[in-house]
């Protein structure tokens, strides 16, 4: 049965994992473990639910308990289901749930580069994003278009922010994903070791159209993103195997790296 709880103290020590304080601080939220994380909406609940998630309590606006999110209550067992208005919810997060519903839930432990590389044939790489947005938009073009897995450098933002977590629609809890052990530059000789060719996205005088069959022909083919302002190190850019141009028109120069992704994945996944 439901354990439903009535919001009366927007302090209590249980509705840490919802208040506006910095999401970092949920990866210690247990003194041993991988931490937690809030998913937002039904939808996003539902698929961290159906890959394996485990959740530790929910928050939602009292319409949702009958309402959109009745049968997330019911498949989460006795957990607390904490419950207020909208107008006491945004006190209490900081911000306004669009969708009436989060869901703290316990982090999994992450697999290593070399687990993910071994079963993958197209993945991603992100160098040095931190931009949540980007990132939940890179994962959601992963996965609809046929990549097999994400891996990010150590300094890139966290995939369980919520905020990544929401524009990504759940895809980050469907699609394999870890850091790399090294940070720019040096994961290209992790990729290659892993028989990997490497193709960087930049814009350089060598660059190769996207459409070029070989790269296509890879067997194993690493795309390799970076930041918005900066992009990718030219020390990446040097060790890997091909740079890669989208063709541009009217004087554009390139696409952000979230559209500019959606685009490379789709021309070079071996899925669609």
């Amino acid at each position: 049965m439901a354990n439903i709880i009535e919001i009366t103290d927007l302090n209590a020590e249980e509705l840490l994992p919802y208040t506006d304080t910095s999401e970092k601080k949920l990866l210690d939220y247990f003194s041993q473990g991988d931490g937690i994380f809030t998913a937002e909406s039904p939808k996003v609940i539902r698929t961290a639910l159906d890959s394996g998630y485990e959740p530790l309590s929910l928050l939602l606006e009292r319409k949702y308990i009958s309402g959109q999110a009745a049968d997330i209550i019911g498949r989460c067992g006795d957990i607390p289901v904490y419950t207020a208005s909208s107008s006491v919810l945004e006190k209490l997060t900081g911000f306004k749930l669009t969708q009436g519903a989060l869901c703290a839930m316990r982090r999994k432990k992450l697999p290593t580069p070399q687990e993910i590389l071994a079963k993958a044939e197209r993945i991603a790489v992100l160098e040095d994003v931190m931009n949540q947005t980007n990132i939940g938009a890179v994962f959601r073009s992963a996965a609809a278009l046929g990549f097999d897995a994400v891996l990010l450098t150590p300094s890139c933002s966290d995939p369980l922010f919520r905020r990544t977590v929401r524009v990504s629609m759940g895809t980050v809890f469907q699609l394999p994903w870890t850091y790399l052990g090294k940070g720019a530059p040096d994961y290209i000789t992790e990729l290659k070791a892993m028989g990997f060719a490497c193709a960087a996205m930049a814009l350089r005088r060598d660059t190769v159209r996207i459409d070029d069959e070989r790269l296509r022909a890879e067997p194993k083919l690493a795309v390799i993103l970076g930041t918005e302002g900066n992009g990718l190190r030219d020390e990446t850019i040097d060790r890997c195997d091909h740079t890669i141009k989208i063709p541009m028109a009217n004087g554009v120069d390139s696409l952000n790296v979230a559209a500019a992704s959606a685009v490379a994945f789709f021309q070079l996944s071996k899925n669609i």
